[in-house]
């Protein structure tokens, strides 16, 4: 871990100047940090990252002041860093890492510190009625205490004094200190042309407790249900699982009319493999497979909504289901 183990530091103001953020159209995003340069302090603001602090009373909850939007700054000991070297076989060099602004001199008088890291959007007309994916890879850091951890999509509306209007979210406080895939999804309905939108991350702490969570691979796109196939297939029958929504875990029974190849598979909502649960040759039949909400790399999936696919000779077919933790 680079930068953002602290445990004491001296308080110091933050040094940033506020900016006007131009907003974009909502529009699909990739982002795995590996073309970022690590020794920019501007690499996460030049991709459209800014933050924005949050203080409440420590005693109260009671919500006291903000401060930003700042561009994201890359290094130090506010909100937010590209770290290295703490990705997997799929996370590569480079990753984000979310964490508190121990900048803020309150967090030695016992208050919240609230860091909220994030791209911003603005949703038009051709949006409603069309649903967004927010996908990540994450692993737990040094988060520690009483500190917290969220993942978000956030919607505020500036014609109302940019009230929050949604607010979307994963706990991320007690994630495995594996690489996990995870998930938001929100739809966009009538009456909301002209809010924001808001892809992000947060995090709480007090007292300098660390509250460090590293984040890769972010995706956000439009869910395309085709993009999984739901169509029937001749030959093929798949049930819905049974129990749904479920945990820990969930039976798939499907019906063959004929011997042939199957491929039962788990995706999330970003079309991303989840767990393979069968492949190979089977007899006609009745047949089911269990998935116990782990992922092929043996670590929890997240809670949130799926699709699992069965694959045969014949075609591809598809249902819904959702793991509930």
């Amino acid at each position: 871990m680079r930068r953002f183990a602290i445990t004491t530091i001296a308080a110091i103001a933050l040094v940033c100047l506020a900016f006007a953020v131009q907003a974009a159209p909502v529009a699909p995003y990739s982002q795995n940090f590996e073309s970022l340069n690590q020794a920019s302090s501007t690499a996460l603001s030049a991709d459209g990252w800014v933050v924005y602090g949050n203080v409440f009373d420590g005693g109260t909850l009671a919500y006291m002041y903000g401060y930003g939007p700042y561009p994201a700054p890359n290094g130090g000991s506010s909100f937010c860093d590209l770290d290295g070297g703490q990705g997997g076989a799929q996370q590569g060099l480079q990753q984000l890492v979310v964490y508190s602004d121990y900048n803020n001199a309150d967090h030695g008088n016992g208050n919240i510190v609230e860091s909220n890291v994030y791209r911003e959007m603005v949703i038009g007309a051709s949006d409603i009625g069309k649903t967004y994916v927010f996908a990540f890879d994450a692993k737990r850091g040094n988060i520690a205490g009483a500190s917290i951890a969220k993942a978000f999509i956030k919607t505020l509306n500036p014609a109302a004094g940019y009230a929050m209007t949604n607010y979307l979210t994963q706990d991320m406080t007690a994630i495995p200190d594996t690489w996990s895939n995870y998930s938001i999804q929100i739809p966009i309905v009538a009456g909301m042309t002209g809010q924001l939108l808001q892809i992000g991350f947060m995090n709480q702490a007090t007292f300098y407790e660390s509250s460090g969570i590293y984040y890769d691979n972010v995706d956000f796109r439009r869910f395309v249900s085709s993009g999984v196939p739901s169509a029937v297939v001749a030959g093929v029958e798949l049930r819905q699982n049974y129990p749904n929504p479920f945990n820990p875990s969930t039976k798939i029974a499907f019906k063959l009319e004929h011997a042939t190849n199957v491929d039962v598979t788990v995706f999330d909502l970003a079309g991303r493999r989840v767990a393979t649960l069968q492949q190979g040759a089977l007899a006609a039949g009745e047949h089911d497979v269990i998935w116990n909400g782990s992922t092929d790399q043996g670590t929890p999936a997240a809670a949130g909504q799926y699709r699992y696919v069965l694959t045969t000779d014949a075609g591809r077919v598809s249902r819904s289901m959702m793991l509930v933790k």
